[in-house]
């Protein structure tokens, strides 16, 4: 805050200086009142503020004004341009606050700014898809219609399942839905077969796959652990399966490595979910993920153009790119 001074060459100048220092320590480093320092000098409160007049004259203090923002402005350009998504929102949660009190918010403003009143919506499961979803406001859009993009979780699993989150938003937004009556994983890859020739599941697998807008969460893989969505299936075999495989993050079911590619693991032929290179051609796919344990599988996403929106908070952005630096040596995307 304080800058150098040219050497005064008098005993009095430099008690001078000293005087302005101490009352503009007062002032911008221990945020004391004017009429405080008054009181404490022993000046008049209307001397106090001439003094911090002259010490900001003399180039004794700084004052510099930064807008957050801005910064956050700036970390949305980065993600843009880096990873050439069509829009990025990162949020700053207030003091105490998570990534839950902010960014699903900002996500489902980006779904209703890019969402036309005819548009054919699709979502994925997990808690920040849910968190979304409940913050859209209300519409008045009877031919939006909402399909679910992949199956049903196990009854056990306490999140926020797709049917529910598919009649929430066809709700928020006023039209309506097609939902999906399969479980996500189903016990073999025969029965996954059989499931998948019923017209009203590959009817709306097929729906999904064209829809306009999607909106997705992006799950993390931790020593080997595939998170809440997984929990059910998971075992030891699967485990060391997706360890040795190196997979980094989950995007609707499906597992990926550093880089975005898709891992096939022995649940991908019992899974029921939107084909992975199918979710690419959605038009606009909002991401929608926060958290220092999902910055390699955002990242991943990102880097294979699995979501082409990102809504997510300060922290995690920051994380995203320092991570993408460190990968590439720094080395400039094309």
């Amino acid at each position: 805050m304080f800058s150098n001074v040219q050497l005064m060459t008098s005993a009095q100048a430099r008690d001078r200086v000293q005087l302005l220092l101490k009352i503009a320590r007062m002032y911008y480093e221990d945020h004391m009142l004017q009429s405080e320092i008054a009181a404490r000098v022993g000046y008049s409160r209307p001397s106090v503020s001439r003094m911090l007049k002259e010490a900001e004259d003399q180039g004794l203090v700084s004052v510099t004004i930064r807008d957050p923002l801005e910064r956050l402005q700036n970390l949305e350009n980065e993600l843009i341009g880096r990873f050439n998504l069509h829009y990025a929102r990162v949020s700053e949660p207030p003091s105490g606050c998570t990534g839950y009190d902010v960014v699903p918010r900002s996500a489902a403003s980006l779904l209703v700014e890019h969402t036309r009143p005819d548009s054919l919506v699709t979502v994925s499961n997990g808690n920040a898809v849910a968190y979304t979803v409940r913050e859209v406001p209300l519409q008045n859009w009877g031919k939006t219609n909402v399909a679910q993009m992949i199956g049903s979780l196990s009854p056990n699993n306490p999140m926020t399942d797709s049917p529910e989150i598919c009649r929430m938003l066809a709700q928020r937004l006023g039209g309506n839905y097609t939902s999906l009556p399969v479980p996500m994983i189903l016990s073999s890859k025969t029965i996954a077969k059989a499931m998948l020739k019923e017209k009203q599941i590959a009817d709306t697998l097929t729906l999904g796959g064209h829809a306009d807008v999607a909106v997705v969460g992006v799950g993390s893989v931790e020593d080997g652990r595939s998170g809440h969505i997984f929990h059910d299936y998971e075992n030891a075999d699967l485990v060391r399966e997706v360890t040795a495989r190196k997979a980094v993050g989950h995007i609707c079911g499906h597992h990926i490595d550093a880089q975005g590619n898709h891992i096939r693991t022995s649940l991908c032929e019992r899974t029921i979910s939107i084909d992975f290179d199918r979710l690419k051609r959605i038009p606009l796919v909002i991401g929608v993920a926060w958290g220092h344990q999902k910055v390699p599988g955002i990242l991943a996403c990102l880097r294979a153009g699995l979501i082409s929106a990102l809504a997510t908070d300060r922290e995690t952005a920051e994380g995203i790119l320092e991570l993408d630096d460190r990968q590439t040596g720094g080395r400039k995307r094309q």
